[in-house]
């Protein structure tokens, strides 16, 4: 994953609910799992390998956060586990089938999430993060941030 993705998700994680935070879980497990199939696709098993790792970490994640007293939270475990699996089978054989078929049960479950998130008008779990503005300030064709500091106390607050 490239730096500059890795701050839009860190941005995005400083600004989402419950809610937010699951679809954008989901979405780095599909940009790792897209990764690894174009990575395998060129002969970089190395790489592909720990696009793989990091999938599954992300899918680890996923798995500590559901509260398994209802049974839709049983039935995602379950695909999570499936997919844990494949994920291990096609690390192993790098199987792109395997893969695609992970990342396609994910995209289906981000679509989900997409739609839960109309519902959900919870607080952001982060609080005193830094407030980003962004536009077309200076440069005509680029895109400038602003981030203004309210204070150095800033983050999840215990």
């Amino acid at each position: 994953m490239t730096l500059e993705k890795k701050q839009e998700f860190t941005l995005k994680i400083s600004q989402a609910n419950k809610t937010q935070m699951i679809t954008i879980i989901y979405e780095m497990v599909m940009d790792y799992l897209e990764e690894a199939i174009d990575e395998i696709g060129i002969g970089k098993k190395d790489a592909a390998s720990r696009s793989l790792s990091n999938a599954q970490n992300c899918i680890d994640e996923l798995i500590r956060s559901l509260n398994l007293e209802y049974e839709l939270a049983r039935n995602l475990h379950q695909i999570y586990i499936f997919s844990k699996k494949e994920l291990i089978a096609a690390g192993a054989t790098y199987s792109i089938h395997r893969i695609w078929r992970v990342l396609k049960n994910f995209r289906s479950l981000h679509e989900a999430y997409r739609e839960l998130e109309k519902f959900d008008n919870s607080q952001q779990l982060m609080g005193n993060t830094q407030q980003v503005y962004a536009g077309l300030t200076y440069g005509k064709y680029s895109l400038n941030e602003d981030i203004r500091a309210v204070s150095m106390n800033r983050g999840l607050m215990a």
